[in-house]
């Protein structure tokens, strides 16, 4: 007997339902996720965008000609999680 049916758990006739999956942490590279717009577990698609740190140092190194040294560097961005299935947005890992 699981314990949602269980007497000691609630009254009878109320249907537990199971709590949501933690959230996931996003880092820089793909993550296992589950979809909060398709339901899907899925790895998620990982895209670089161009930050505000990624034009500071842009605009740092422009003084010696480097300027887009920094547009070129994965590093230098910030990471956008997608899901494959739908192209939801899930999150974004921060440098």
């Amino acid at each position: 007997m699981d314990k949602c049916s269980s007497p000691a758990y609630g009254p009878p006739g109320v249907t537990c339902v199971p709590a949501p999956p933690p959230p996931t942490i996003y880092g820089p590279v793909p993550a296992m996720a589950t979809c909060p717009s398709c339901n899907c577990r899925i790895t998620s698609r990982v895209e670089a965008e161009a930050s505000a740190k990624t034009h500071i140092l842009a605009v740092l190194l422009c003084g010696l000609c480097c300027c887009c040294i920094p547009y070129c560097m994965d590093s230098c961005k910030n990471k956008n999680h997608y899901c494959p299935n739908c192209g939801a947005f899930l999150g974004t890992f921060k440098n």
